[in-house]
């Protein structure tokens, strides 16, 4: 009995308890939606052109882990650049012309997924008149580096 008290004690001391696993902690659910008229739209960064707009969804797009809208106008070309971080993404409307180094140019319709990993050169272009939405979460800070070298 002595034993398998000591075996329960042990085990005890060493799992982690569903106390110890944060779940979330401290964050509230939410949903929004793309073309809510309270999203807080603001300018792209530099090196991008004037034009495009960014709306924060959550998250903190100065620390890991912020997901945000990126909107363009209808023939909108964003130049090549890269991100420090992975990104992954889903064109919420419009469609997307994409091209990655070394890859080949892919086009995006609404509800497709794209992932851009970090460092990564790349450019897109919104094809059509219609404005793209799309959908980003960034693995780390986001940023945008300019590159200067055309993108095969």
């Amino acid at each position: 009995m002595l034993k398998s008290s000591i075996v329960i004690a042990l085990v005890a001391a060493v799992l982690p308890t569903s106390a110890a696993i944060p779940q979330g902690e401290g964050e509230t659910p939410l949903t929004k939606a793309a073309t809510d008229p309270a999203l807080q739209w603001g300018p792209c960064p530099a090196p991008l052109p004037q034009g495009c707009a960014l709306a924060v969804l959550h998250g903190d797009p100065a620390k890991p882990n912020a997901d945000v809208l990126l909107r363009i106008p209808g023939g909108y070309v964003i130049p090549p650049h890269r991100h420090s971080s992975a990104e992954r993404m889903i064109l919420v409307g419009g469609q997307l012309e994409v091209k990655y180094q070394g890859a080949p140019a892919a086009t995006l319709n609404a509800g497709n997924y794209a992932y851009g990993p970090a460092n990564l050169p790349h450019r897109a272009t919104c094809v059509g008149t219609a404005q793209c939405t799309l959908f980003i979460a960034f693995e780390g800070p986001v940023d945008v580096v300019a590159v200067e070298d055309a993108i095969d």
